[in-house]
């Protein structure tokens, strides 16, 4: 009996028939999570998936317009909407009529709000540590069960297995995680001869995902001298110790990528430089020879008398030079001294003392005139002052009959107020002194004319 083939347009529409016409199928309330999210200006398309399996989601432009909320990446949320077939590619798909949050809608506020924290406090812009080109030793910080170290150690051990990796076993999911992940740093940079930390785990919902999502995790990459790379989740995974890390990778195997190069090219690059060297040396040499063949050559080494050529005519020049500017400034002083010993002739020192013995008999002379003259000025001007001294002299007036008195205490007393009957005085004369005692004191009357 002869078979009857369907075309495979003839299957599509016969399974999409079938989806359309289950009644379970026309309305599927489902939760999961969102994945492969990018916003479009028309109709949504993205996936739902939860720990095992993933469905495309369709979602029109009239129904996400009504939506009072922004989806995400990684968001939970409830969709009601119904199942059916694309005959495009052959593949079921959930068309969604109505989404809404499916109670994460904490750890999302929590998520941006230490997010927009560490934004603010700069961790997320500080200058990032340069992973190191060629790394001894590598520590990992994950499970130790999981497929991460399996495609790290992999990868490495192919690109460049003379790195040591160590392994931190690390828990990276549930409430313990982010503490172990903490202390695991910390070994680490105590340690101290590390050069690269990969901390990583495989993809998993926003909850499994939130240990890299607390502050204490984040501080702790941003604090390690140690360059750290993050590797959580899947790619469109994106936690806040990606943002601190000093790189992100998409995978496990992209973060091997980038801790490590591939030894075989650096081998090779190494060869190509080595083989550069020793070609630029070569030639390097090559030009020296033929530099020094033209040197050798060269008529300064064919003909070396040549070289100073030159320089002996200068010489003889300079020679012919000195020579007549020595004869020339001999002539000019033979002249001088010509003349200077005509000169000398005229000023013999036998006539130059008779001039000078004349002159100091006649000067002699007239110092003693001078001195002479000045000594009788000064004679007659020195009794003339004596005289006028004599005249104001006060012993000359006490010679005429004045004298002064002094009290016991060597006071002058120039007023009769001053004595006090008993009191003794000294009455002092041109020629001597007298000690007197007062007996009466009497003042002068106002109409009395003085003398």
């Amino acid at each position: 009996m002869a078979q009857d083939y369907l075309t495979v347009s003839a299957l599509t529409m016969y399974l999409k028939r079938k989806f359309e016409v289950d009644p379970h199928l026309q309305q599927v309330f489902l939760t999961g999570e969102i994945s492969n999210f990018r916003m479009r200006p028309g109709h949504q398309y993205f996936n739902l998936k939860d720990e095992k399996s993933k469905i495309s989601a369709v979602m029109f432009k009239g129904a996400f317009a009504k939506l009072n909320f922004k989806p995400e990446e990684g968001m939970k949320v409830l969709v009601v909407g119904r199942v059916s077939l694309f005959e495009g590619s052959g593949s079921y798909q959930i068309y969604i009529d109505r989404m809404e949050p499916d109670g994460v809608g904490a750890l999302y506020q929590a998520y941006e709000q230490l997010k927009q924290k560490l934004h603010a406090e700069g961790l997320f812009h500080a200058p990032k540590k340069s992973l190191p080109k060629y790394p001894k030793k590598i520590a990992v910080l994950t499970s130790p069960s999981g497929a991460v170290i399996r495609d790290i150690i992999t990868t490495i051990k192919r690109r460049y297995p003379i790195a040591e990796i160590v392994l931190y076993p690390t828990v990276v999911q549930g409430k313990n995680s982010a503490p172990d992940i903490v202390r695991n740093i910390q070994r680490v940079e105590k340690a101290g001869d590390f050069d690269t930390m990969i901390i990583g785990r495989g993809g998993g919902s926003i909850e499994d995902l939130w240990p890299f999502n607390e502050e204490i995790v984040a501080r702790s990459i941003f604090e390690a001298r140690t360059p750290i790379i993050s590797s959580v989740g899947h790619e469109t995974d994106v936690t806040i110790a990606d943002f601190v890390a000093d790189m992100r990778a998409a995978t496990p195997t992209a973060a091997a990528e980038l801790a490590v190069p591939v030894l075989t090219e650096e081998l090779m690059r190494i060869e190509e430089k080595q083989a550069r060297l020793k070609q630029t040396i070569v030639n390097q040499i090559e030009r020296k020879k033929q530099q020094h063949q033209r040197i050798i050559r060269s008529y300064l080494f064919q003909q070396p008398e040549r070289l100073y050529e030159s320089q002996a005519l200068k010489v003889d020049q300079l020679k012919q030079r000195l020579t007549q500017q020595m004869q020339n400034d001999i002539y000019e002083k033979s002249k001088q001294s010509q003349l200077l010993s005509h000169r000398l002739a005229q000023v013999a020192p036998v006539y130059r003392v008779q001039q000078e013995t004349v002159q100091l008999a006649y000067l002699t002379e007239s110092l003693k005139r001078q001195m002479v003259a000045l000594f009788d000025g000064k004679s007659q001007q020195f009794s003339q002052q004596v005289q006028a001294l004599n005249l104001l002299s006060p012993l000359n007036i006490m010679g005429r009959g004045y004298n002064y008195t002094i009290d016991e205490n060597g006071q002058f007393i120039s007023s009769v107020k001053q004595l006090q009957v008993g009191e003794q005085v000294t009455v002092n004369y041109h020629d001597g002194q007298a000690k007197m005692k007062v007996i009466e004191v009497g003042e002068k009357q106002n109409d009395e004319t003085d003398i």
